[in-house]
């Protein structure tokens, strides 16, 4: 779990992240910048499908190994307000 202090951030902030250079993503309420990482993501541009939306569902899809799970908290930024 992070260290950093929890932002809050809507569903309208969040979909502004929706680019190649500035990617955040929406998993079970929690949200992550994964710019950084956009370019190293073995599934390619399949990460920008989900920039600045709801990613839940791709994410825990078949394609993913356990370790990803583990490793998107380094990209958490705030959690989703509802």
């Amino acid at each position: 779990i992070s260290n950093k202090a929890s932002e809050a951030y809507t569903k309208a902030e969040v979909s502004l992240h929706n680019k190649r250079t500035d990617c955040w993503i929406i998993i079970k309420d929690k949200v992550y910048d994964v710019t950084s990482y956009v370019e190293e993501h073995p599934g390619g541009d399949a990460i920008l499908a989900h920039a600045g939306d709801e990613s839940t569902e791709g994410f825990f899809g078949p394609q993913h190994a356990t370790c990803v799970f583990d490793m998107i908290e380094d990209f958490y930024v705030g959690n989703l307000v509802k």
